[in-house]
């Protein structure tokens, strides 16, 4: 297997406080991967990025594949979550990788919990809800979402039932990605940069709230 490769981002003088995967189909260096950890940086918060194995294996060879499956895809949180050994250490990330960023808090725990355009339901499926586990979760939770996301829109989701932990936190007229149409008078640098700015407020929180190492 080839060596894991990671991206930090921020103070290489204090610990890794929050570790983002990336989405089904972009990278872990996408614009918006890269805008969101490099906004965090430079707020003071040490953050790492990896890719699971499909992706990684698409930047080798520039062969796309699809998302493996769900239990290699857990496996490899797991494995970046022991490779950074920090106690207190936060996960999440862009759609999918907050998707199973949330399985993963769920099962094995963490301190925080953030993701980054949430797929409560597949598109044009809103039936087929991916909530059973955020009904119940312990873990305090941020999801940064557009208020039109096609996988879980403002209407849609403000009627789910969703653990207390959870606290959502909505992009004006954002979609799947946070981005704003243009009629809305805003941009897609405005919206990531609220999502920024939200995400280091609630992992400041979440970093006061953790023993001394």
């Amino acid at each position: 297997m080839a060596e894991r490769k990671l991206l930090f981002d921020g103070p290489a003088n204090v610990p890794v406080s929050l570790v983002l995967a990336h989405g089904a189909g972009a990278p872990m260096d996408s614009p918006f991967m890269a805008h969101v950890a490099r906004g965090l940086g430079a707020r003071g918060l040490r953050v790492a990025r990896f890719e699971f194995p499909y992706m990684a294996a698409f930047r080798a060879d520039g062969r796309k594949r699809p998302p493996d499956r769900a239990p290699v895809l857990l496996e490899s949180w797991r494995a970046v979550v022991a490779e950074l050994e920090r106690p207190g250490l936060a996960i999440g990330g862009k759609s999918l990788g907050g998707r199973m960023a949330s399985l993963i808090a769920a099962e094995d725990g963490a301190r925080a919990l953030v993701c980054l355009g949430y797929p409560f339901h597949p598109p044009g499926r809103p039936e087929k809800l991916r909530t059973a586990h955020l009904e119940h979760l312990a873990t305090r939770c941020l999801i940064v979402q557009g208020e039109r996301d096609p996988l879980g829109a403002r209407g849609e989701v403000d009627g789910y039932r969703l653990s207390p932990a959870v606290r959502i936190a909505w992009c004006p007229d954002g979609d799947h990605s946070l981005v704003p149409r243009q009629s809305s008078g805003r941009t897609a640098a405005q919206n990531w940069d609220l999502a920024v700015e939200v995400v280091a407020e609630f992992r400041s929180g979440s970093a006061r709230e953790e023993p001394a190492a």
